[in-house]
């Protein structure tokens, strides 16, 4: 699913209109149309209260759409209009006078904070004030009437964006935002929603399709990409019945150090549970008989240190390696890493300490084969591209850094954002539970199967990215959050790729 930018929604807004030959308003009666449907098959006539606040623009034209709709099937409703300007958009004014053909109950005018209504908790309100056309932060009384709506325990929905929330830059007054509970979003997500510091304010969301242009939004190239269950899928390559493991790859971990030996069984383990045809573990002495008990699939090679990597030395070519789990940053373990990567023709994935070795020693990223790929948590990833002020900024430096040393970035997270020439892809899986330890070494393990079994280093990066989201979410259904620990991810590989083809009755968004 494609993410666009304001102004690339408004014209296909416009375009829409041009040509099905219809106006503003009845796009507008669309989406209205759309909010109603699913308010109306939830709530099914329940007496609820429920407050519209509306503010004077297209965004309030749709609340009063909503709240006519609401009316006519005979709910209990009170419509507020943030009355703070006399300028009023046309489709506005209209939606307004149409109210009197429905109800006596007029909106109720609110031109400063005495005329707040009263919000029982048991109540539900609407949020459309601002759309995703705002361009500053509510100012004067409209800040305490977002804050009297957040500070009361009502549901809140808002419609299309959280007022106050910009939909693709950084956010200028924090306190100055609806949190809504649920946002009904019109025909795609909004950046915003997907960002630290902006996702709190969106915590579920459900995309509702009001009939855009079609061939507008195929054509337009968007913000980011939203990778879900759906695009997962495609990128899913079935095996041949007539085949055999060399066909599958040689994948080769390269990780561990005196006490962090897991690192390399977790990696090797998740490598191989993604499909690897072989799996080599390069160790320190000290973690030869660890690895051959707990992980006997693998074949292991040790390095001439008892307790740390020195030097990586193999005898054979592997189709893939990932690198840098638990090594430590010695100069000597520096050494071992530039003679990999100057030496090497399979492709890298570079996570944990390889990544704080290439941050203290740059010349590393000259010798990096093109196409590898960097999987850095948020503090690796300011070690390598430096501070940033917003989100916004970070996927800027993000971009600008792979371009310039034609890297893929995966930038672990929440929502993991993978960057590459310059464009985004966005995951839509995965779970709290999952900031654990060793985490980041299993994703490492994914992404280097993956590439072993000849999936582009791209798509190995956002394919891996979302298969390791959802096994933890299937863990996490089973047993919860808090008890999910690295090796279940692994453990829940095989069940990641046959919920691939599950069908939902209903595949909506959510952040966790």
């Amino acid at each position: 699913m494609k993410i666009f930018s304001a102004k690339q929604l408004g014209e296909a807004d416009k375009v829409t209109t041009e040509k099905e030959n219809i106006s503003s308003l009845d796009l507008m009666e669309r989406a209205g149309t759309q909010i109603f449907n699913w308010l109306h098959q939830r709530m099914k006539g329940a007496q609820v209260p429920i407050h519209i606040f509306c503010g004077i623009g297209n965004n309030g034209g749709d609340g009063l759409v909503l709240g006519r709709m609401l009316i006519e099937h005979g709910y209990n409703v009170t419509i507020y209009i943030a009355n703070f300007t006399d300028k009023r958009s046309k489709c506005f004014l209209i939606n307004y006078d149409r109210i009197k053909e429905v109800s006596k109950k007029w909106p109720l005018l609110m031109t400063s904070e005495d005329d707040f209504p009263e919000i029982e908790p048991e109540d539900i309100v609407v949020d459309a004030i601002f759309g995703i056309g705002l361009n500053r932060a509510p100012e004067g009384w409209l800040k305490p009437l977002i804050q009297h709506i957040n500070k009361n325990s009502a549901f809140t929905l808002s419609i299309d964006i959280p007022s106050g929330l910009y939909p693709n830059q950084p956010l200028d007054d924090a306190d100055a935002v609806v949190r809504a509970n649920h946002t009904l979003t019109f025909q795609a997500p909004k950046l915003a929603f997907l960002l630290p510091e902006t996702g709190k304010f969106v915590p579920y969301f459900e995309v509702l399709d009001i009939g855009l242009d079609r061939e507008f939004l195929a054509k337009t190239e968007p913000l980011a990409q939203l990778i879900a269950k759906g695009e997962a899928r495609s990128f899913y390559r079935q095996r041949e019945k007539y085949t055999y493991k060399n066909v599958y790859g040689h994948s080769v971990i390269v990780a561990g150090s005196y006490g962090k030996i897991g690192a390399a069984v977790l990696s090797g383990r998740s490598a191989f549970k993604t499909g690897a045809g072989l799996v080599t573990l390069f160790v320190p002495k000290c973690g030869y008989n660890i690895v051959q008990t707990s992980l006997p699939e693998a074949m292991v090679v040790t390095d001439a240190s008892e307790t740390k990597i020195t030097h990586i030395s193999l005898g054979f070519e592997p189709t893939a390696i990932g690198v840098g789990m638990g090594i430590g940053t010695e100069a000597e373990t520096v050494s071992a890493l530039k003679a990999l990567f100057k030496n090497t023709k399979a492709s890298l994935v570079i996570d944990a300490d390889a990544l704080n070795c290439i941050a203290e020693n740059p010349d590393l990223l000259e010798l990096l084969p093109k196409n590898s790929v960097l999987t850095p948590h948020p503090g690796e990833l300011k070690r390598l591209i430096g501070e940033w002020q917003n989100d916004y900024e970070k996927l800027d430096k993000a971009k600008a850094y792979s371009k310039k040393h034609k890297v893929v970035l995966v930038i672990k997270g929440s929502n993991t954002v993978t960057v590459y020439e310059g464009k985004l892809y966005i995951n839509t899986s995965g779970n709290p539970g999952m900031a654990t330890a060793g985490s980041g070494d299993v994703l490492t393990g994914i992404i280097t199967g993956l590439i072993s079994q000849k999936y582009d280093p791209l798509l190995a990066s956002v394919f891996g990215v979302y298969l390791h989201g959802s096994a933890g979410n299937l863990y996490a259904q089973e047993q919860g959050f808090e008890a999910l620990m690295a090796g279940d991810i692994t453990a829940k590989l095989g069940e990641a790729y046959l919920d691939l083809f599950r069908q939902e009755e209903n595949e909506t968004t959510q952040q966790n």
